[in-house]
């Protein structure tokens, strides 16, 4: 209209006295008071200028107080809050579920080798913080003095251990010195960490893909198996006291194959040639894959190894197995073979590559298990106890053994004494017994039964506990082996309603498509503004499942936070950023949506 406005338009009846919204001689008051006019004309058919205003206010939301909070920042990594998305500031404010990973999440991820247990004996004397956390609420007080440590203690990055039995070479005088070494062996062999530095124990650095696997390998080298070379065929270990007390050598292992970790195998294997030419597979792995795949015999060490793997759980430890076999040359080349052709292969590869490992991963030893602690971040069980009195629910899900996500969930003030506890386990008695008779369908058939019987009869007690002391706790934890029958479209009208009903739930061996199973199913079975939080790329899947995504910037890299919506450094920061940000957000649309009314 500014531009085109002109006299020579004659039938406009432009000339003479016209009024200022149509007079050529002052282009810019044309301008501005039709561009009014026509806000004011389109107002009445859509309310653009209600949907402008939002959109500026919800992009200033996100881009001056959200990204610029300081109480959101982390100094140690230098890491603001940042707002990946302006469309989801309101929903901040109406979170009714959280689905929470455990590691790097609600942990620091900084692994630290613990303990151990080898050939059924335990070996490592510290005290975690989960068992002084046990012990205060037990109303017991633990002593843990820096002072009373050995002289053969280390703590160093990825290695905080103390037990002078097996220190400084001094596992050979234990009654089983070939277990130790075949133990230490695994430890600097088994794995795909690269060294970085001098070759020196003092000066060198491991570049791991996890940090369990770095804190392996640390402690591989503070038992004497000092790992400081590798090229593409051979891994080069410094061997201490193995020949005799003091005695130091240099030993080059020719790795021939890398069956590598994922989060469906849940092991990892190499198979090497000695120098003498001898082959050996070294595997390590969950204990439940690791169980599965163990040779007959040995009923002593599985039932101890056991029990101590129960103990770290419980003492809230990350725990791993670790196995060997060997190998005779016909075996292996016989093996290599469906393997080279599964690699070569250009249909369903990764596919054929599991299912040509599981050829050679079977008839295994156990040589014993390893225990990493991963301590807490710091403001976690502040930050939940304060979103859940603000009614939201907290859900834990978990690749960890189920005594160690109880012992976390207790530490995080997810659980207390007073918590009713609904656990459904696939280690009963009676799946247990299934498993020895060694017939899938059976196993399965029981396992799915055992669920729906436990689904059934805990969803009526819920109820009873609900009517009967509304103000009473309740806590649903479940394993993934179940979880997979209990997410069956028979079962899953029951599990939802049995989740629903209790306050926090703990789902523990679980894949990363079950944690996006399990979001899904609260999402539209539900239908409440859910949000994921994770910090690695096994949790994008989940953090994609639901309405709203965090990702923590931590220690696996940033593909959580690429694909999430927002993302922060600490899992205390949820606390500002859904009572704080969520809260005021959502009010101030509200009341700019009653203002345009």
């Amino acid at each position: 209209s500014g531009v085109f406005i002109n006299e020579k338009y004659f039938y406009l009846g432009l000339r003479g006295r016209v009024e200022d919204q149509f007079n050529p001689k002052n282009r810019l008051v044309v301008t501005i008071l039709t561009m009014f006019t026509l806000i004011t004309l389109y107002s009445t058919i859509i309310p653009i200028s209600l949907y402008v205003s939002i959109e500026m206010i919800k992009f200033i939301q996100c881009a001056q107080f959200i990204n610029n909070d300081l109480n959101m920042y982390h100094a140690e990594s230098n890491t603001p809050a940042l707002a990946r998305t302006s469309n989801l500031n309101e929903e901040l404010g109406q979170v009714e579920y959280i689905f929470s990973d455990k590691t790097g999440t609600l942990t620091r991820n900084l692994m630290e080798f613990f303990k151990c247990s080898i050939g059924g004996e335990i070996y490592g004397t510290g005290i975690t913080e989960i068992e002084k956390g046990g012990a205060e609420r037990a109303g017991v007080r633990i002593d843990d003095d820096e002072d009373k440590r050995s002289a053969t203690a280390v703590h160093e990055k990825g290695f905080n251990f103390d037990d002078t039995r097996i220190m400084r070479g001094a596992w050979r005088n234990e009654p089983n010195p070939e277990a130790c070494m075949e133990f230490f062996r695994c430890l600097a062999i088994c794995h795909t960490v690269l060294p970085e530095g001098e070759e020196t124990p003092e000066k060198i650095t491991y570049q791991a893909a996890s940090p369990d696997e770095a804190a392996l390998v640390a402690a591989a080298k503070n038992f004497g198996f000092f790992f400081y070379r590798r090229t593409p065929t051979t891994v080069m270990v410094r061997e201490s006291h193995v020949d005799r007390m003091g005695s130091m050598q240099d030993v080059a292992y020719e790795i021939l194959n890398v069956l590598e970790f994922n989060s469906t195998r849940k092991r990892q294997s190499v198979v090497c040639r000695f120098p003498n030419g001898k082959l050996v597979l070294y595997c390590k792995g969950a204990d439940n894959v690791i169980y599965e795949r163990l040779a007959d015999g040995n009923y002593d060490i599985k039932k101890t190894s056991r029990e101590h793997l129960e103990q770290f759980g419980s003492a809230g430890l990350r725990t791993l197995c670790l196995a060997y076999r060997d190998l005779s040359m016909d075996q292996y080349k016989s093996w290599n073979e469906k393997f080279v052709q599964a690699k070569s292969s250009l249909r369903d590869r990764d596919k054929k590559l599991d299912e040509v490992a599981e050829l050679i991963e079977k008839d295994l030893i156990l040589i014993g298990c390893t225990a990493i602690e991963d301590k807490l971040q710091e403001g976690v069980p502040a930050c939940i106890e304060t979103l859940s009195a603000a009614g939201i629910k907290i859900w834990v899900l978990t690749g960890d053994k189920m005594e160690t996500a109880i012992n976390i969930a207790y530490a995080c003030s997810l659980v207390n004494n007073d918590t009713k506890q609904f656990i459904i386990s696939s280690e009963t008695d009676t799946i247990r017994e299934a498993e020895d008779r060694g017939d899938p369908v059976e196993i399965a058939r029981v396992i799915k039964e055992s669920v729906k019987q436990s689904l059934r009869s805990y969803l009526e007690e819920a109820r009873r506990s609900l009517s009967n002391t509304p103000e009473r706790k309740l806590a649903f934890i479940i394993d993934g082996r179940c979880l997979m029958y209990a997410l069956d479209p028979a079962l899953r009208v029951n599990l939802l309603g049995l989740s629903l009903i209790c306050h926090s739930v703990v789902c523990c061996r679980v894949s990363p498509l079950q944690k996006a199973q399990v979001t899904s199913l609260v999402r539209k079975g539900a239908r409440k503004i859910t949000l994921s939080i994770g910090d690695g790329a096994n949790d994008v899947s989940m953090i994609q499942a639901a309405h709203v995504g965090i990702g923590i910037s931590g220690q696996e890299g940033m593909q959580a936070v690429m694909a999430s919506d927002f993302a922060i450094a600490q899992f205390r920061y949820l606390t500002d950023l859904l009572l704080v940000h969520g809260r005021w957000s959502y009010l101030r649309l509200c009341k700019v949506c009653l203002w345009f009314r």
